[in-house]
């Protein structure tokens, strides 16, 4: 038999093959919150630093297309995005179920903390992986874990490790703190606390702010009184909220850096950085979304890149082998931030450096130059494996 009819032959045996056993497509999920205040339009209006910038299922949209070569010559069909907007967080479970039933084995997580860890309760014995890419609290990563819950979104815990080695760095250890008094504040102060100790910053002064309209409780929001009668190298805001933070940059008594929740910010992704190829994913994202890529939505395009290089290179397994080779570090990702990226196993944290960004560009990369660390020095952001407070394995 000639070889140009046994090739031809062939090549019918494969299309014959390929026709008796379609290729299964890659189901993404993507799970949100539709009454979530942080994209209330009156607070996206606002453009807070630290807060999303909009919805980011373009995001995951972008990123199942840049994997689609990847996915395909895995043997999967073409991508589906299945977004899910859960009305409240009542109705998250049934959402997760939902996705579910359609196929989706991982799923991405635009929710509040209180919304990733319900789902990931929901999710309990299931065979799915969990990505949260918009909730930074660091209790997830600790009290709160769980095996299938994997974060690509810094924690808060990182974004205060890289603010202070900042400080370390430029000599500017003896900040002013001031921290709102709200619930969501908490976590915050307690992050930078844990920081300072850390890296061994000794604040001039913590001073709590309120912004109220009670006359009695005016000097609490009063930004030349609580910056007045003390020297300090730098000024650390802590506002969840972000109304505070937002006019605090040259108003203080001293001409001093703000850094923290406004000023210089530590970031996932900043559409002024121009490294590694990042700018054309940025104006992929303008073309899309018709806003700049923020670090929500960062997080977002990386965790559905995650789930299809997963996907990908681990087709035949299951999903607690997929799990294991994320956890393990198996799966090594490509962030556009110059370092191959992979999680942490203790608490499911990607490891990622971090853009100390301001308005008009980046000032540094976080872990800065220096701080060292065995492993990795990505490992100098966040919780570090014997420091760890998730006891799931």
């Amino acid at each position: 038999m000639g070889l140009t009819r046994r090739t031809a032959m062939l090549a019918t045996l494969a299309c014959g093959s390929a026709w008796a056993q379609p290729a299964r497509s890659f189901q993404l999920g993507l799970l949100s919150q539709a009454d979530d205040e942080r994209y209330a339009p009156e607070v996206l209006q606002k453009g807070y630093p630290d807060a999303p910038g909009g919805r980011s299922e373009p995001a995951a949209q972008i990123a199942l297309n840049d994997s689609a070569f990847t996915l395909q010559a895995a043997g999967w069909a073409p991508a589906r995005l299945l977004a899910v907007a859960a009305a409240s967080a009542a109705a998250l479970p049934a959402a997760l179920q939902q996705l579910l039933q359609q196929g989706a084995q991982h799923i991405v997580l635009e929710l509040p903390a209180a919304g990733v860890a319900a789902v990931a309760a929901a999710a309990k014995g299931k065979e799915v992986i969990l990505f949260n890419a918009a909730a930074p609290d660091d209790a997830l990563r600790a009290a709160q874990c769980a095996p299938q819950l994997l974060h690509t979104l810094p924690s808060d815990a990182m974004r205060m490790d890289a603010i202070a080695q900042l400080l370390v760095a430029r000599k500017w250890a003896r900040p002013l703190v001031l921290y709102g008094m709200t619930p969501a504040d908490r976590p915050l102060l307690a992050a930078w606390q844990r920081s300072a100790r850390r890296f061994g910053i000794k604040p001039v002064v913590e001073r709590a702010f309120k912004l109220s309209n009670d006359p009695r409780e005016r000097d609490l929001g009063n930004v030349r009184l609580l910056t007045s009668d003390r020297d300090y190298d730098a000024v650390v805001v802590l506002d969840a909220q972000g109304e505070f933070a937002r006019d605090l940059p040259f108003r203080t008594v001293l001409p001093r850096l703000v850094l923290g929740s406004n000023g210089l910010t530590a970031q996932a992704w900043s559409p002024f950085y121009e490294r590694n190829g990042a700018p054309q994913l940025s104006r992929r994202f303008l073309r899309k979304a018709g806003r700049p890529m923020g670090s929500y939505d960062w997080a977002t395009w990386m965790a559905a890149r995650s789930a299809a290089e997963v996907a990908s290179a681990y087709i035949k397994a299951g999903i607690a082998q997929q799990l294991q080779a994320l956890r393990q570090g198996s799966v090594a990702l490509d962030g556009y931030k110059g370092q191959r990226l992979t999680f942490r196993a203790w608490d499911g944290q990607l490891r990622q450096p971090l853009l100390l960004a301001h308005g008009d560009g980046i000032a540094d990369i976080a872990p800065l130059e220096g701080f060292l660390h065995p492993r990795t020095t990505l490992d100098t952001l966040g919780y570090d494996a014997p420091e760890t407070g998730c006891k799931t394995p």
